[in-house]
């Protein structure tokens, strides 16, 4: 599976209809490397016209963001957007709600406007428009559970497209006490991801990942790298790997279509 860059296609003199914004998870992350192929591969089976940017892709300034580096996010976004804004880049489709959230919400006032989806939205459009089918399969019959990311729920509102992905794969989703608009973080958002925990009795992940363990399981569903990551390491500290796996949705449709 060759994916075409930007540059590749601008030199062909073609605007693909869509770009695949990777984000730093899905380019750097070996876990999330897994999802960004999972998608690339649904989108080429849907015959999607795509690109991504490749060296071209910078993080979008979130993490710096919300740590309070508002010089650093700006710095960020500029350059960003004048790259966007070079190829001429209409329409951006990612499997990260917090590059979602950005790009969408804090990009247009720097000069960005794009129309800007999460990936489960626009594979819920591609399902609609007879693109993909989706079948259970190997979940048929299942136990799943989802996790609102919260840059795609409560920042969003998104939180039916990810959803109706699951239903169609033949399984039973079943919900947590704090889900949609009253679910709780992952722990990783506000770039707490990428420090220390702080004093306390508890870490987040692991209240979030008992949550997900009383729903009793067989997949935790998740639509974000970062939530992904914090909901693996919950498993573990529960000791639980072996029996119940965590999955973006991307990686259970792919599946489901032994792509």
């Amino acid at each position: 599976m060759v994916i075409p860059t930007m540059a590749e296609k601008m030199a062909e003199g073609k605007a693909p209809e869509v770009l695949f914004w990777v984000g730093c998870a899905g380019s750097f992350d070996d876990r999330a490397k897994k999802i960004t192929k999972a998608f690339a591969k649904i989108l080429t089976e849907a015959k999607v016209d795509f690109a991504v940017l490749g060296t071209e892709e910078s993080c979008t300034g979130d993490p710096a963001k919300r740590a309070g580096n508002e010089f650093v996010f700006q710095m960020q976004a500029v350059t960003n957007i004048e790259v966007l804004n070079g190829y001429e880049v209409k329409k951006i489709v990612t499997t990260c709600p917090h590059c979602f959230n950005t790009l969408k919400n804090e990009y247009p006032e720097l000069g960005g406007n794009y129309e800007v989806m999460h990936h489960t939205q626009f594979l819920k459009t591609l399902l609609d428009e007879g693109k993909i089918s989706i079948e259970g399969g190997k979940y048929a019959g299942k136990r799943i559970t989802f996790h609102d990311p919260c840059y795609l729920g409560r920042a969003n509102g998104i939180y039916e497209a990810p959803r109706d992905l699951i239903q169609k794969l033949e399984v039973e989703l079943v919900e947590m006490k704090r889900c949609k608009s009253n679910g709780l973080c992952c722990g990783a958002g506000g770039a707490q991801m990428f420090k220390d925990a702080e004093k306390g009795t508890k870490e987040v992940f692991v209240e979030r990942t008992e949550d997900a363990l009383e729903t009793k399981p067989d997949f935790i569903a998740t639509g974000c790298p970062f939530c992904n990551t914090m909901m693996t390491d919950g498993v573990k500290n529960k000791e639980r790997e072996k029996s119940i796996q965590v999955m973006d949705i991307a990686e259970l449709v792919a599946n489901a279509q032994d792509l």
